[in-house]
């Protein structure tokens, strides 16, 4: 081999090993600059969680200070007022001037009356009842733009999902007909009920109708009846059985003054409607807050539902919106 090929291949060995050398550190470089985004980005999500799970707090607070009170729910309290967008250090700096070194954070939230909305949990009731229920369902669908023949088909399977009584004791015991096995295990068995409203897709409501629907339902652990003071004019033609003029009557007076009890709801009222006891009042025990934050680049928004029990404010479940715990950049 001439000296001209030996320097060559030494030329090209050593080209070859720079090379490898030089991918083996880029790749080094990109995981440690991996590695650290990655941690920035669970130490953004950590602090956000944190942060939502103060401005939770700080509504519960708000809920507490307003059960004493007393007195009905309606839409002229503090917790009525939703928070506008805000720098979190205007919450947290005693001096605003010296707050050059806090994150670029921004806070907003609101308390929704979550009784303004009429409860599918209703549905589970029986007999006549269950009938009276599934007529309010059925005037609320019209009144939303969904069409009322959705409302059997829901209602039964609402129905059929809730917990019911224990049964009563086999006929088999007084020398009657013994129980069917099939029937026991498909009793033992029944559907899950949905606890949020994504997943009445379970019970066969489309897409188009559950958007529809979504501002005028809700879906909680108990039944409750409808809040007169907070409830749109939808709801309160399918609850109270009136028609459009007469909710928006009603609406109007009581932006005038609350309404204080059923009575005073009822002299606003025409003949025939529907304002009982069971179906409407003018207090509320289950809110919804949400709240959202802005941290640099990133948007993460979460709500809780939350029920009042006096001035015991109880966190039912807590749920991070889908979708928005991503950078600004990223986002569709």
């Amino acid at each position: 081999m001439t000296a001209r090929t030996q320097r060559g291949a030494a030329l090209l060995t050593a080209m070859v090993i720079v090379t490898l050398i030089a991918s083996l550190a880029a790749m080094m470089v990109w995981q440690q600059w991996r590695a650290v985004q990655v941690e920035a980005a669970e130490r953004a999500r950590s602090q956000s969680h944190w942060i939502l799970g103060g401005a939770i707090d700080w509504a519960r607070l708000i809920l507490r200070e307003d059960a004493g009170t007393g007195g009905a729910d309606h839409l002229g309290e503090p917790w009525a007022v939703p928070l506008a967008e805000a720098r979190l250090s205007t919450f947290l700096a005693a001096d605003r001037d010296n707050t050059d070194d806090a994150p670029e954070a921004f806070l907003s939230g609101s308390i929704t009356d979550m009784q303004a909305r009429y409860n599918l949990r209703n549905l589970a009731d029986s007999g006549p009842q269950g009938q009276a229920e599934q007529a309010i369902l059925g005037r609320l669908l019209e009144a939303a733009g969904a069409g009322g023949g959705l409302a059997p088909l829901l209602a039964q399977a609402i129905r059929d999902a809730a917990p019911q009584a224990p049964a009563a004791p086999a006929e088999a015991a007084s020398g009657g007909t013994p129980p069917d096995p099939v029937a026991a295990a498909r009793s033992s068995d029944p559907p899950l009920l949905p606890e949020r409203l994504s997943q009445l897709g379970w019970l066969g409501v489309d897409a188009a109708t559950l958007a529809k629907l979504a501002p005028y339902v809700s879906l909680l652990p108990v039944r409750t009846p409808v809040n007169v003071n907070t409830a749109p004019r939808e709801v309160l033609v399918a609850v109270l059985n009136i028609d459009l003029a007469s909710a928006e009557r009603l609406v109007q007076a009581r932006q005038r003054g609350p309404f204080t009890s059923l009575e005073a709801a009822r002299a606003q009222l025409p003949a025939g409607a529907l304002l009982q006891n069971r179906h409407v009042s003018v207090a509320s025990s289950f809110f919804e807050v949400r709240g959202r934050l802005r941290l640099d680049e990133r948007v993460v928004e979460e709500s809780a539902l939350v029920e009042r029990r006096g001035r015991q404010i109880l966190t039912l479940r807590r749920d991070r919106i889908a979708g928005l715990d991503t950078p600004l950049g990223e986002r569709p």
